[in-house]
């Protein structure tokens, strides 16, 4: 299993530079690729069910989403490892999408799994809404 094969560079970005924190997304589908690179990992998936913005969508036939994580250190000690990620493997992801709202990519908050499983998979301190996944953030 290839887990970071011909990974893009992107530069590390806070969440406001480059997510829309009012556009939530839940994507539900199997993961085809990780890339566990750094400064953040990531995780491609073949969706099947898209909502965004609390608007149900239809995925185009072959329609792959890019979801952003923390690095791979931090997605280590939250538990998500490349165990947890094998390509294959069913997941419902909440996060947001990138301000571009054409652009199916998202900065990833949690992953639920098939056997109810929930990991944090955001980044912490980038600025990213205050929505209770970052168990590292104090109570509002």
């Amino acid at each position: 299993m290839a887990l970071a094969s011909g990974a893009s560079v992107r530069a590390h970005h806070a969440f406001g530079g480059e997510f829309d924190a009012n556009r939530p997304v839940l994507l539900k589908g199997a993961i085809t690729k990780v890339e566990w690179v750094n400064p953040h990992a990531w995780i491609h998936m073949a969706v099947k069910e898209v909502t965004v913005a609390g608007q149900k969508q239809t995925p185009k036939a072959g329609e792959t989403w890019a979801v952003e994580g923390g690095t791979p250190n931090t997605l280590l000690r939250r538990g998500i490892t490349r165990d947890t990620v094998k390509i294959g493997t069913e997941i419902v992801v909440d996060g947001y999408q990138t301000r571009d709202h054409t652009l199916t990519r998202a900065n990833g908050r949690n992953i639920t799994f098939a056997d109810g499983r929930k990991l944090f998979m955001g980044s912490s301190g980038t600025g990213a809404p205050k929505d209770g996944a970052d168990a590292t953030e104090p109570p509002r």
